[in-house]
């Protein structure tokens, strides 16, 4: 008796599992969706004048103002093809004197400090590009390395330990396909999204195991 009531605990527990797991995967879904929409919305959107006001995110923007090259960090990141290296993200003060963090493109390791990948570093320039909102890291990124300037996500209060400056919670990607290096992120529509055919799984595992539970159960 005591093992059947084990059992049946056992058989219940997975299935509340599998069904909690496919659940969260429609939310993850439904999430899914609306960054997608978020994102063809700021493809297709006109560029305005950017703000720190401004929080729609994936908001083309553009701005005038200059780089602070001394104060650009370098954040560990994998390119298309799945390389190692950074993207570099400096930060920027527009004529308004409004500080906002652009992330300029990948490099290679190698070029981490190297002075070629900032061009024109006392010059005013006009940027143009994607306002995309600064998430939290999961909890399995390393701590940032602020004494080497090695960075595995975008923490604003260590920004504004190693920098001196306070940044808002997006990030403007730059858009530019005149420039080689650091190389642009392209940011497009095609994001994975299989969490329907997930969650159709851990549902699909959940009916296998009480229809088996009901046969076992039968046939004892």
């Amino acid at each position: 008796m005591k093992k059947a009531f084990l059992f049946q605990l056992f058989v219940i527990f997975f299935i509340t599992l599998f069904c909690a797991l496919g659940t969260w995967q429609l939310y993850r879904l439904q999430w899914k969706l609306e960054l997608i929409s978020e994102i063809t919305f700021g493809l297709d959107s006109q560029p305005i004048e950017y703000s720190s006001s401004i929080k729609k995110n994936y908001q083309r923007i553009n701005a005038k103002g200059k780089f602070d090259f001394d104060k650009q960090i370098y954040l560990y990141s994998l390119n298309e093809k799945g390389k190692p290296g950074y993207d570099v993200v400096t930060p920027f003060r527009t004529n308004k004197n409004e500080n906002v963090l652009v992330n300029r493109g990948w490099i290679n390791k190698e070029l981490k400090g190297n002075a070629k990948i900032n061009l024109n570093t006392s010059a005013e320039q006009k940027i143009v590009g994607l306002l995309r909102e600064i998430y939290k890291p999961n909890m399995f990124k390393p701590d940032n390395d602020i004494k080497n300037n090695i960075w595995y996500s975008i923490n604003l209060e260590d920004l504004k330990e190693a920098t001196g400056e306070q940044f808002n919670e997006f990030v403007i990607f730059l858009e530019d396909n005149q420039v080689k290096s650091p190389i642009p992120k392209k940011i497009t529509i095609d994001v994975p999204n299989n969490h329907l055919k997930y969650a159709i799984t851990w549902y699909a595992i959940s009916i296998s195991i009480i229809f088996y539970y009901l046969y076992f159960r039968r046939k004892k």
